[in-house]
């Protein structure tokens, strides 16, 4: 499987060693670092668990210690689905140490997502949690097995029936009395870590292969960019296992700071304003609508937030309205973040002026990152004008999991990734999102493909075509528009309920449901026959402006 994995050139490689953007050390040793010089730091405050460096390091080798007792080795593969909570970074470092392949899956995907990475990644393990579904008994799990030959073991966390639990793996410290003996197989540091998930266009989520010289690297960078240390507190509020929380710098980044990481269960006002008050953390990171939720939310005045002193803001473009209001209103330095799991990462400064705070998303962290802004023809377009943006460096992945032909589109033949992103680069280097090229619609930061839920409401028997366009939302930025056209034979007439609930029943992740049906006789076409996409998002924000205006 790990065949399949693209490689960095021979050059390319040696010229990042050279040049000390790879140190060939491995993300486990993120955590033994701080072990050898902040072993009783606390690490992660879960609620009312706290957990030093030592500890976390503890924990994770015993797990370790178990799973190897249980057959897993170097190069297998498992399933991570985990809140956010210690256990998550637990998990993490233990399949680091054993060298096991993890793709961490959202606590929103459901069973068409988790069925799809189990076919990419043949996985030996599930982790994941009985508050999720598909988790409660054992019948989705079989149905796993049934098709994914290789996989064997689930661990849970939370009381099971079914399972063996995971908390038992980490505190059962009887059962392991020799697990610091365990000689766990070493990486070699530009061998895969884990797998990210892409936010691509078409169907489920592509699998992106991380190293740990790449991914490390872009810690490291972030750390310094972001100017972290010891005092570092920073509030995790998005989903742990992305991108952005995870390494942006995100808790890896506070780990390799040795700072303090504070568990959020999600970014809304109930649940992040009473642990700014009780933990003090003085970093936090938000998508654009969670930013609108805090600064309209009456429980503010309620709580005492002024240790936050920077909000990153990433995931989706902010408006400078908004920028301009979250800076005044929370009292804090606004950094806008825009990156990708495929690599490439922008960042504001902290002493960047207001107007680039407010209007850009930044520059790159590095300055190994090479950034073209191309036309359709992969030209360059004069500075300040709209175009493609293409990347390469140190930290930019080179090709998806199994997806050769993709990746003939999806890189130069030079090597450049095409991110889909529309960007305006100025003079001093910072980006300007514009827009995305690919079809495919930001939900409030969470990236759905339009294709993947074409083909879910295509399944309907009563469907004859199916469009998915984005349509504009004032709080999310976007939201997801099905135009639908029935067939002609229909015995009753197809109904927008009807699809709602056919849809929500294919197992899909909630947030990629349709938040709106349009019945159509038929679908627009561009003069080269393919479905004319403008047309209609056109057509559903004049639908939704006439609306407004009644």
């Amino acid at each position: 499987m790990l065949k399949s994995c693209v490689s960095w050139p021979v050059e390319d490689a040696e010229r990042y060693r050279n040049l000390g953007y790879w140190i060939d050390e491995e993300l486990s040793q993120i955590l033994e670092r701080q072990v050898q010089e902040n072993p009783t730091q606390i690490a992660v405050i879960d609620n009312d668990i706290e957990k030093s460096y030592a500890c976390l390091e503890k924990e994770a080798t015993r797990l370790a210690s178990y799973l190897a007792a249980q057959g897993l080795c170097a190069g297998d593969t498992a399933i991570v689905q985990l809140p956010n909570c210690y256990e998550f970074y637990v998990v993490f470092f233990a399949l680091q140490k054993l060298a096991v392949l993890p793709v961490n899956a959202l606590m929103n995907h459901n069973q068409v997502e988790l069925t799809h990475y189990a076919a990419a990644l043949q996985p030996k393990l599930i982790i994941a949690d009985t508050k999720h579904s598909l988790f409660g008994d054992s019948q989705f799990f079989e149905q796993l097995k049934a098709c994914t030959p290789q996989l064997q073991y689930v661990l849970l966390r939370g009381q099971s029936t079914w399972a063996k639990e995971l908390g038992e793996k980490l505190h059962a410290s009887a059962c392991f009395e020799h697990f610091d003996s365990l000689p766990f197989r070493k990486h070699q540091a530009d061998n895969v870590a884990f797998f990210q998930l892409s936010g691509g266009s078409t169907g489920t989520p592509k699998l992106i292969p991380r190293t740990h010289n790449d991914y490390y690297y872009s810690v490291r960078q972030s750390v310094e960019v972001c100017q972290w240390n010891k005092q570092t507190r920073y509030l995790c509020a998005l989903p742990a296992a992305h991108n952005f929380p995870l390494s942006s710098p995100g808790a890896l980044g506070v780990f390799y700071a040795g700072g303090t990481v504070i568990c959020a269960p999600d970014p809304s006002p109930s649940s992040c304003f009473r642990l700014i008050e009780a933990h003090k953390p003085n970093w936090a990171a938000l998508v654009p609508p969670a930013v609108s939720l805090w600064l309209d939310s009456r429980e503010r005045q309620h709580y005492d937030l002024s240790s936050l002193t920077v909000l990153q803001v990433g995931g989706a473009k902010l408006s400078a309205t908004l920028a301009a209001r979250m800076e005044k209103e929370l009292v804090v330095t606004l950094q806008q973040v825009f990156g990708m799991a495929e690599g490439l990462v922008n960042y504001t400064r902290l002493d960047d002026d207001e107007w680039t705070r407010h209007h850009t998303q930044g520059r790159p962290m590095s300055a190994a990152d090479e950034i073209r802004i191309v036309d359709e023809n992969n030209q360059p377009v004069p500075q300040g004008e709209a175009g493609l943006l293409t990347t390469k460096g140190p930290y930019t992945f080179r090709g998806y999991l199994n997806a050769e032909l993709h990746n003939l589109a999806a890189f130069t033949e030079d090597g450049f990734y095409c991110s889909g992103d529309v960007v305006k680069q100025t003079a001093s280097g910072d980006i300007i999102v514009e827009g995305r090229d690919k079809d495919q619609i930001n939900k409030g930061g969470e990236k759905v493909a339009a294709e993947e839920v074409e083909n879910q409401v295509l399944a309907h028997p009563a469907v004859h075509d199916c469009a998915v366009v984005a349509m504009p939302d004032p709080l999310l930025g976007e939201r997801i528009c099905a135009f639908v056209v029935p067939r002609e034979d229909l015995g009753q007439p197809l109904t927008r309920a009807m699809l709602n609930r056919f849809v929500r029943g294919r197992g899909l992740a909630d947030y990629k449901y349709p938040d709106r049906f349009e019945f159509i006789a038929s679908l627009p076409k561009t003069k080269v026959g393919k479905i004319d996409k403008r047309a209609l998002r056109e057509h559903i924000a004049n639908l939704l402006t006439s609306s407004q205006t009644a």
